[in-house]
């Protein structure tokens, strides 16, 4: 009983200083601004984000809880080879560092959907909102339910209780401080995360229960049978350009001061990624190869079905309590870290593209933040129910992936750099990108397909990389229906009057950015930003 209390001790006083870190962060730390009350202080901080602390933010924010306990739940139940969520954000940071972040940065954009909402206007943007939406709530819903799990098993706190104490603290922190809050608690959080983790880890490998993981390598390390060939590539795919299209990603881009700044964030994010990720494949590791029969569990993680629980179980069974609980804390802070990032994304484009572009767009800059601060909330609640309801950790991380990769990526794409599309050809895109991913089915969630694709195995499920196929058949479906509406309107086939989504009508867009080109707001706007601006209005 007393090591329980011990825990929940140090795990309070983690908890504090985060808050505490966030709070002096929202009061302290000004941007470009934030002292007159600009909307684009809490959306991207004024793009006068500090590098290091951009850095730090961008690494915090990938390594989450379902990255951590995700990956060793992967190498349990699947070996290293088919662990491929690291591999993947990897070259997805690197991939969005040198093609989209620059771009997107030089742009002026305030969110992901800001291309997609000028391209092709709201209704459109609306349907990619939705998608996005999913991604970030399957998204938080793993890393809580990681982190429910972990303290219910190493310092036996019951695992509802659990999840809503740590929503609690990351939405109220999120709330008060938005973007400056979410970037310097990061930094606390990262600190953390990198010290218990790497503490654990001798603790964990000379326990003699755990032995040479040398020994065991073909079985941790896994293999690729010729059958599921394709399947491993459509998952490294999905996962690599999956990890782009996210805001929490775009946030941290976005809020620095220049395109090439926005680049060193996503390269060095990726190398930090990949570097913290150790850890967790060690342990991983650790678990196939050790003696669970004198453990509490009195059998290997996978015999007894607990496999999306092992990180905490062998930082529980094969290190010293104080250790373990360091490592709780540890993973305490890389779920705050996400699911922070995650809410404050999500509300951001909520309030930016949806709230401000489409229902209210006279709303003062004091309204907008009460429904930044409400959505909030409300994504934090949500969020925290679903992952009290789908323990599946390392499934819903690959969906959320799936949602952002099949749906929102060749909107994004699109939209910046084919200028010929058009709404048309985004709706449509959608339409068939979401029918073709549904109809895959999902196996985590015993959702069964109504699309069999060659390959098909009854017993295995999907062998053809479904995932990529219908990417691609969004990205051609938004060329292809783009370029025929564009035929058909300006051939004068069908009238204009039935352009109902406004793609080829001259008159002013939907779109409007949320840093307006006022007198006052010119003040904060570097020189060469205004002459953009300027020219724009």
């Amino acid at each position: 009983m007393a090591a329980n209390i011990a825990g929940i001790v140090v795990l309070a006083v983690f908890y504090l200083l985060i808050f505490l870190v966030g709070m002096v962060a929202a009061r302290k730390v000004k941007v470009k601004g934030q002292r007159e009350g600009h909307i684009d202080a809490s959306f991207v901080a004024g793009r006068d984000l500090n590098t290091v602390v951009g850095i730090f933010t961008m690494i915090a924010t990938t390594v989450g809880g379902g990255y951590i306990n995700g990956t060793a739940e992967s190498i349990v139940s699947q070996g290293l080879v088919w662990t491929l969520a690291p591999l993947g954000i990897f070259f997805g940071l690197s991939i969005g560092g040198l093609v989209y972040a620059r771009r997107m940065r030089d742009e002026q954009y305030v969110t992901l959907l800001d291309p997609i909402q000028e391209q092709y206007g709201s209704f459109a943007v609306g349907l990619v909102y939705m998608a996005s939406l999913c991604g970030d709530i399957f998204w938080t819903a793993s890393i809580l339910s990681a982190l429910g799990t972990s303290l219910s098993v190493v310092i036996n706190v019951d695992l509802t209780i659990a999840i809503w104490a740590s929503s609690a603290v990351t939405v109220i922190y999120t709330t008060i401080g938005q973007i400056v809050a979410v970037a310097y608690t990061d930094v606390a959080q990262l600190v953390l995360i990198t010290f218990g983790l790497t503490l654990s880890v001798p603790f964990v490998l000379t326990n003699e229960r755990v032995g040479n993981i040398g020994a065991n390598s073909t079985v941790w390390i896994g293999s690729i049978d010729k059958e599921f060939a394709g399947l491993w590539a459509d998952l490294l795919i999905a996962m690599t350009f999956g990890t782009i299209p996210w805001q929490a990603y775009f946030q941290r881009v976005l809020s620095v001061k220049s395109g090439k700044q926005a680049q060193i964030l996503s390269i060095v994010g990726a190398c930090g990624a990949v570097v913290l990720v150790i850890p967790s494949i060690l342990i991983g590791a650790a678990a196939v190869s050790a003696d669970w029969s004198g453990t509490k569990l009195e059998a290997s993680s996978m015999d007894s079905r607990t496999s999306s629980m092992i990180l905490p179980l062998v930082l529980h069974e094969f290190t010293p309590t104080a250790v373990a609980i360091l490592g709780l804390g540890a993973l305490s802070a890389a779920v705050m870290s996400s699911m922070d990032s995650s809410i404050l994304g999500s509300s951001t484009m909520f309030t930016h593209n949806i709230y401000n572009n489409v229902i209210r767009k006279q709303a003062s800059n004091w309204e907008l933040l009460l429904v930044q601060r409400f959505t909030i909330v409300v994504l934090g609640l949500l969020s925290t129910v679903i992952s009290l309801h789908v323990p599946i950790i390392y499934g819903l991380f690959i969906l959320a992936a799936d949602i952002v990769f099949v749906i929102v990526l060749p909107q994004l794409t699109c939209s910046l750099f084919l200028k010929r599309t058009n709404g048309y050809g985004s709706v449509a895109g959608f339409l068939v990108g979401t029918l073709l991913r549904l109809g895959a089915g999902e196996f985590s969630f015993s959702f069964e397909p109504f699309i069999f694709y060659p390959f098909y195995d009854d017993k295995l499920g999907q062998l053809f990389p479904f995932r990529t196929f219908s990417m691609l058949c969004s990205c051609l479906t938004i060329m292809f229906v783009s370029e025929l509406a564009r035929y058909l309107f300006e051939g004068k086939v069908i009238p204009s009057g039935c352009d109902v989504l406004q793609a080829f009508k001259r008159a002013e867009r939907y779109f409007v950015r949320t840093v307006s080109v006022t007198e006052e707001s010119k003040m904060h706007i570097e020189e060469s930003e205004m002459k953009s601006y300027t020219n724009v209005s």
